[in-house]
């Protein structure tokens, strides 16, 4: 006399199941951007030019820095060596300080 609910059986291979993503807008709404304008070869001209423009900003750069490289390298030699003395007799006389021609007052 109790009556038995039948009860949902598992999905059989056979049976296929959809996933709709939320992150997709749905297709009924149209894009918010215009489309891209046709192809204008006059255009290329500005871009041919924009592109060797960069080309050679790009060749001045990279010349730059191979020279601050070079100049690095050097002080880095430079720094390296043993430091010496080279002064002459002559400057060593020159470098001596002399006394002042007058004394400061103190208070």
């Amino acid at each position: 006399m109790a009556e038995e609910e039948p009860q949902p059986s598992p999905p059989s291979p056979q049976q296929h199941v959809v996933v709709v993503s939320d992150t997709q807008p749905p297709p009924s709404q149209p894009d918010s951007s215009p489309p891209p304008p046709p192809f204008d070869p006059s255009r290329m001209i500005g871009i041919i030019k924009r592109k060797a423009l960069i080309k050679d900003l790009a060749a001045v750069y990279h010349a730059e820095c191979l020279a601050y490289c070079q100049e690095l390298l050097e002080l880095q030699k430079k720094s390296e060596e043993p430091f010496v003395d080279m002064r002459t007799p002559d400057d060593s006389r020159r470098e001596q300080t002399r006394p002042p021609k007058r004394n400061k007052k103190t208070r």
